[in-house]
């Protein structure tokens, strides 16, 4: 039986050093305990063990059904949003079943392909935008790039006005935020009601073609209706996921693709593709580093003898999983666009896969190709290791990520560089 320390390890709210924290996770074996926040989880961290149990009907992601310490913990947790939401992310068996079943329609592969033309002209826009700026000159594209991107796309999904797309914005990171205390916590979430609220009062008083109006007027086989709550919570769900994970993957694309420019040299040489970037990178840095919690339904035996007992917590560690040597082997931690295999957990897996995953590749490398195609020599001001994360356990991104822009232009190689439409 795998040696397990005589503590939870604690999890580090701000995420400073995530990287060195997986390595001493992954070196307890498939599961370890840890603290997160003051609530204790196993941190399952083999990718194997990980899979089967994210496919496992004796796990749940019901944290009222099957989680003691649902009511005690939900009322002082900082996190209590992430297992007290009434929508897919926390149904289990038969109820995730119909809300799946009902808001699958919205993300169709036809309506997810319409999008293409809406993210290309929103790159280009942004593009456009930074084009205007001197070429020597720093900016942030965190705030100027890989926020406005996705949040635009989101809100045109949604039907969400552009004057209420910055409220969304600042209540969806605070959802994401785990430095957070409690009252602060409680307050964003009851600003993030009140921006859902109001979203759909408008759309109930004037429908549209958007994924709002559609959950509104949407019937299961029986010809229920979401509930205010289910319906809410769904709401809350799209716009969070489809929204800040973006932002990071976008993010550490750049950030991986400006300090390897070797990688960059096999994606204009034709070797790689820019989705294989997106891939690389998610395998690599995951948008979501670990993923708040489910519950053992029975007593789970692991492999290595460890037993997860019946009623207790669990957290899918992502990125711990995602760069386990006997994955990916000794190379798990570089970044190679030309890896054969990529394969990660990025978007989950089994019953609770995200259904928004295509739109979110298609906005990554839709971002990256248009960036790195106009401004093809862009350098990061600070070195990669300087740069400060945000302040999550959840969320893997920077706070920041200034660069010096060296236009295609004025660099001479744009020829090098294959065109915004390109694969």
């Amino acid at each position: 039986m795998t040696h397990l320390p005589s503590i939870p390890i604690v999890l580090d709210p701000a995420g400073a050093d995530r990287h060195a924290e997986n390595v001493l996770l992954r070196s307890h074996g498939a599961a370890v305990p840890v603290d997160v926040l003051g609530v204790q989880a196993w941190s399952v961290t083999d990718p194997d063990v990980l899979k089967k149990l994210l496919n496992s009907p004796d796990v749940s992601k019901d944290a009222r059904a099957h989680w003691p310490r649902f009511a005690e913990v939900v009322r002082t947790w900082p996190l209590a949003l992430w297992v007290a939401v009434e929508n897919m992310f926390t149904a289990y068996g038969a109820h995730h079943r119909r809300l799946r079943r009902m808001i699958s329609p919205a993300f169709t592969a036809r309506r997810v392909a319409g999008l293409s033309e809406v993210i290309d002209a929103l790159v280009t826009t942004l593009l456009d935008d930074l084009d205007a700026l001197p070429a020597d000159e720093s900016v942030d594209l965190r705030e100027r790039f890989a926020h406005p991107l996705p949040i635009a796309v989101i809100g045109h999904l949604m039907g969400i006005p552009g004057r209420q797309q910055t409220a969304f914005r600042k209540v969806v990171d605070g959802v994401f935020d785990t430095t957070l205390t409690t009252e602060q916590a409680n307050a964003n979430t009851a600003a993030l009601y009140t921006v859902l609220d109001r979203l759909i009062a408008d759309k109930r008083r004037e429908p549209g073609d958007d994924m709002t109006s559609l959950l509104i007027a949407t019937r299961d086989e029986d010809g229920s209706t979401l509930s205010d709550a289910e319906l809410r919570d769904t709401l809350l769900l799209v716009v969070s996921a489809g929204y800040q994970t973006t932002v990071d993957t976008i993010d550490q694309g750049i950030v991986l693709l400006a300090t390897h420019r070797d990688q960059l040299a096999h994606i204009r040489a034709g070797r790689a593709t820019w989705t294989d970037a997106v891939e690389e990178t998610l395998r690599l840095e995951p948008a979501v580093a670990h993923l708040p919690l489910r519950y053992a339904v029975n007593d789970i035996t692991l492999p290595d003898g460890q037993v997860i007992a019946k009623g207790e917590a669990i957290l899918a560690s992502y990125a711990a999983a995602n760069r386990h040597p006997r994955w990916h082997g000794e190379s798990a931690d570089a970044f190679d666009v030309t890896r054969l295999s990529k394969e990660h957990l990025a978007f989950g897996h089994g019953v609770h896969y995200c259904l928004g995953a295509p739109l979110a590749r298609m906005e990554g490398a839709a971002a990256l190709r248009g960036l790195f195609g106009r401004f093809p020599d862009l350098e990061l001001v600070v070195p990669a290791e300087e740069l400060e994360p945000v302040g999550s356990l959840i969320s893997n991104g920077h706070k920041a990520l200034h660069v010096r822009l060296r236009s295609a232009r004025s660099s001479g190689s744009s020829s090098d560089v294959p065109s915004v439409r390109s694969s």
